[in-house]
């Protein structure tokens, strides 16, 4: 098939800071991509430079749609001023605008030239690939998809929350139809009867789909193929076949690290065993047998210059290992349990009659040792207040809050209070040990590498101050660990690993968190907090 879509010796940088090097990739019609990685990596410049809207430093861009190209960023850029029906109107302006040629032409087809019967025919079967025809019935669907069907279209935009004006634009984009369909973080804002409307819809679609996401669950249903952007080596990678290959090629990638790193060491250890012992002999030497003093003089020359050559020959290869290391892979992330975790049973945090202003109302919760609870809402429900009463963080206006032993705190959001401070000592304060054995705990969690160490915290992408925060906190033994949105900000092959830790973690764990495919595994009670009250709730 031809290729729809294109990047050749793409790069590009923000702020000095280096996206991309070189970068290419290719996209044929009809397949559904999802682009993932973590923030800062730079999801949102490849799709803008895929679109048009933004050069590349270096490099072309080259896209074809006949059909049009919708994009969809995070923040849609609607006038305030106008209104939802202008905003409908606009999106379907392209296809109102063929409507309007075919009756044209249409009304002339009795002497028609043979020009004007081709781009008849050409018209029509475009404006019927996009469903013109059906276009106004598509918006009516999406509005009611995605929660808006009772949405005043005479209403002034700038009076629409930021969510409602997300989900807008992408009702729009998606009544429009177009052949090419660039999406920034579409689930955004999204319930979950909206998200399944969303990707029953995009299934439907037969054109080429683009999709930033850092949500599994859509990634599953949705993607034919997955493009990671590689902050690290500023590349992408592609992986064919949806997300089950793009996590089973990282499984295969980290075992096969695993196992250049056993070779490494076995082969440093038999270099160095064989040139000890070649060395050995060489001192050693030989008896003379017959009172051939020649003789013995001249076969022991040659001896001792054959095993001389081999021990500089494994004493180079040794040289040469060294040299270039393979580096260790890092342990599986763990998180630590108190020294006395063992004998910490009964209840660690208990809150009676909280109540912080109207953000938050709590009439009683128990957290005991070992105990897991998931807690979910809306957006602005009160859900951080609760992690940051029971940290201790935030005092409630009223009621009472009992804590017991050792609290792990992953927050949301990562202020920087020190931007100037390196990586290492940011990370290490409060911990015990030299800056080396600091460096080394720090680098056992492969969340950064050794380039990174005195790299200013200030500088630091989203996603990468949100590692430094999990780094501290798997440095620190905990009885219970209370995590805000942990999937935030990370790669999604870090978000497998991590879930795979809180699994294995036999502490008391509280997480707050959107994501639908932690929840959906998430074994514990469930909660929700409905207009600042906390209810037990299905999951």
């Amino acid at each position: 098939m031809p290729t729809q879509i294109s990047l050749h010796d793409v790069t590009k940088a923000h702020a000095d800071r280096p996206l991309f090097d070189g970068v290419c990739l290719a996209v044929r019609p009809g397949e559904r991509i999802g682009i993932v990685g973590e923030n800062g990596a730079g999801k949102s410049t490849l799709l803008r430079i895929i679109a048009g809207l933004e050069p590349p430093d270096e490099g072309r861009a080259v896209l074809t749609a006949h059909g049009g190209t919708g994009y969809l960023g995070q923040t849609p850029d609607l006038p305030p001023d106008r209104t939802v029906q202008d905003a409908v109107d606009a999106a379907l302006a392209e296809l109102r605008g063929i409507e309007r040629r075919l009756r044209v032409l249409e009304a002339a087809l009795g002497d028609a030239t043979p020009a004007q019967l081709d781009e008849y025919g050409d018209l029509l079967t475009r404006f019927e690939l996009r469903g013109g025809y059906e276009a106004d019935a598509r918006v009516d669907r999406a509005l009611h998809g995605l929660g808006l069907d009772g949405l005043d279209h005479g209403r002034l935009l700038g009076s629409l929350s930021g969510g409602e004006q997300a989900r807008l634009g992408l009702a729009c984009l998606i009544a429009a139809s177009p052949e090419v369909m660039l999406l920034d973080e579409p689930t955004n804002h999204l319930d979950a009867a909206a998200l399944d409307w969303l990707e029953e819809a995009l299934l439907a679609h037969r054109g080429t789909v683009l999709a930033v996401s850092h949500d599994r669950l859509f990634l599953q249903r949705i993607a034919t193929a997955v493009v990671e952007v590689d902050a690290d080596r500023r590349a992408l990678v592609r992986y064919g076949e949806g997300y089950g290959t793009f996590l089973a090629a990282k499984a295969a990638a980290r075992r096969r690290w695993e196992q250049e790193y056993a070779q490494w060491c076995d082969e440093v250890a038999r270099l160095t065993d064989h040139a000890a012992g070649a060395a050995h002999d060489v001192a050693q030497g030989r008896a003379m047998k017959d009172n051939n003093k020649m003789a013995y003089d001249r076969d022991r020359g040659r001896v001792q210059a054959s095993v001389s050559s081999r021990v500089r020959n494994a004493q180079e290869r040794l040289r040469r290992l060294r040299a270039e290391p393979v580096p260790r892979p890092p342990e599986p992330l763990r998180f630590q349990a108190a020294p006395d975790a063992g004998e910490s049973t009964g209840t660690l945090v208990r809150l009676d009659d909280v109540r912080v202003g109207d953000r938050l109302a709590v009439d009683t919760l128990t957290i005991s040792a070992g105990e897991r609870v998931l807690v979910h809402g809306a957006n602005g429900a009160g859900k951080t207040t609760l992690l940051r009463v029971m940290a201790g963080l935030t005092a409630p206006d009223s009621g009472t809050v009992v804590r017991r032993g050792r609290i792990g705190l992953l927050a949301q959001e990562i202020p920087v209070s020190r931007p100037t401070e390196p990586l290492l000592a940011a990370f290490g304060r409060g911990l015990t040990g030299d800056a080396d054995e600091l460096a080394a705990l720090l680098l056992s969690f492969g969340l950064f590498r050794e380039r990174d160490l005195h790299v200013p915290v200030g500088v630091l992408s989203a996603g990468q101050r949100r590692r430094l925060a999990l780094a501290r906190l798997l440095a620190r033994p905990a009885d219970l660990l209370l995590l805000d949105e942990p999937t935030n900000h990370l790669a999604l092959a870090l978000v497998e690993e991590l879930e795979e830790a809180l699994t294995a973690w036999p502490g008391a764990l509280v997480v707050v968190s959107h994501d639908r495919l932690l929840r959906r595994r998430f074994t514990g009670r469930p909660y929700e907090i409905r207009d600042g009250r906390l209810v037990l709730a299905a999951c």
